[in-house]
This record gives structure tokens, C-alpha cells and sequence, in this order.
């Protein structure tokens, strides 16, 4: 198992909404990407490291069909993906164009490509969720990118939803959206993560089960306590 797996298979036992407490607790609180939405029900969480892709407003004399073969050009982009990865399309929150469709979607798929996450539209929203490639976006169009966009470079930073992803980060997406966890902070929610989520779940049936809030939520030092005691096996 590679280090990049291993930290892709613990950061998916750990919610969004956990990362962007955890993150929040460093002061990092611009961190979650608005308008990246699951594309379909069902995907479940996804994560790892961060694939960018950036497209600026469309120029006339570059955003045409005779441009979709060049040298710099998602195709080739594509081509330059690694297995596992998360790409991050800046879409600039682009409403009516869609940056992918289902043959680019079948290419990623195919080259193992883990999630497709953008603040913009997708093309043939359910093609792509029956090829089975995991997306979130902001929602779908129709008309193809270059009507509307120009795309420029991958493996730089971006900027998505509002939010700055660098190559080297990881995303995680799950129903709730997708967080950037910045590459200085991805050893400490993989290693601590899970057990947060674990906590949480516990306050939670005690919560249910008639516990009050005051001295208990957030997690104080005696929660956790009792929280190890309960828990941790014998």
C-alpha cells in the first residue's frame, strides 16, 4: 500500500463536517468549496490527492474547435492523471457550459481517476453517473465549455468555489460538499480524524439517548474521558 492510498483510506473514515472542525481549530476557515454538489445519490466518500485543472472566460480567437487538439488542452490533461486522483476543475462557478462530458468522463474513468470536483457544470450529468465516475459540481449544461470558457494550465493552484487548492493537497467529498485539507495539515487529520468522527457518533447517541449539552458538547476533557473509557476495549 502506497502513502498516498493510506492517507486516502483514512481520511475517507472522516466526515467534511469533522474536517472543516478540525481545520477550524488551526484557523482555517476558508476551506469547504461552494457549489461543488454530489452530481448523484449514492457516491459515498471520496478522497485524495488533488488533481487542478484551470479554465479563464472565453477569447474568441482561442475558445473555438480548431483549439481542442492543442498541445495545452484538457485532453491532454487528462492523459496526465494519475490513478487515485481528485480533480479539481476552476470553472470560475460557470453555470452554462459544462467543463466535462461523458467521452472526457470515460477517459478519467478509465484511467482510475478516483472523483471529478468542480464549481462548475458537467455535460451529460447522467451519462456520467451511469459510467460510475464520482462528481460533484455545481450543476449541469449542456453547451460545451469553449462557449463560454477558455482552458489554460493543470498542475497549478486554483481557485475553486471560493476556495485555494494546491497540487500536493487532498480533497475529501461526500454528501455534505468537499473540503481541501491543506498538504501541512493532511498527516494530522488522517492520524486523528477517525477518531473524532468516532467521538462524534458517540456524543450523539448520548445525546439521543437524553444526554444535556452543557459540560458535554462541544467535546470537553472529561467527554473524551468518558468517551475512552466507553469505547476503548479491554
Amino acid at each position: 500500500m502506497t502513502e498516498t492510498t493510506s492517507l486516502a483510506e483514512a481520511l475517507c473514515r472522516v466526515s467534511t463536517a469533522t474536517i472543516t472542525t478540525m481545520l477550524f481549530k488551526h484557523g482555517l476557515r476558508n476551506v469547504w468549496l461552494r457549489g461543488a454538489m454530489p452530481l448523484a445519490a449514492g457516491q459515498g466518500r471520496r478522497a485524495g490527492p488533488a488533481f487542478t485543472m484551470r479554465f479563464i472566460p472565453a477569447r474568441e480567437d482561442l475558445s473555438t474547435p480548431e483549439r481542442w487538439t492543442d498541445a495545452v488542452s484538457p485532453r491532454a490533461a487528462i492523459e496526465a492523471m494519475p490513478a487515485g486522483a481528485m480533480v479539481v476543475v476552476d470553472a470560475m462557478r460557470e453555470a452554462e457550459a459544462g467543463i466535462v462530458g461523458d467521452v472526457f468522463a470515460s477517459r478519467m474513468k478509465a484511467r482510475g481517476v478516483e472523483a471529478l470536483v468542480t464549481d462548475g457544470a458537467l455535460r451529460d450529468g447522467s451519462v456520467i453517473a451511469e459510467i460510475g465516475l464520482a462528481a460533484w459540481c455545481r450543476g449541469r449544461a449542456a453547451p460545451p465549455s469553449s462557449t463560454t470558457m477558455t482552458f489554460v494550465e493543470w498542475q497549478t493552484p486554483v481557485g475553486c468555489g471560493g476556495v485555494a487548492v494546491f497540487p500536493g493537497d487532498y480533497l475529501v467529498a461526500d454528501d455534505d460538499g468537499v473540503v481541501v485539507v491543506p498538504a501541512a495539515h493532511l498527516e494530522e487529520i488522517a492520524a486523528k480524524g477517525p477518531e473524532d468522527e468516532a467521538l462524534d457518533a458517540w456524543i450523539r447517541d448520548k445525546v439521543l439517548a437524553g444526554q444535556a449539552l452543557p459540560g458535554f458538547y462541544p467535546a470537553t476533557d472529561e467527554t473524551r474521558r468518558r468517551f475512552r473509557v466507553e469505547t476503548v476495549p479491554r
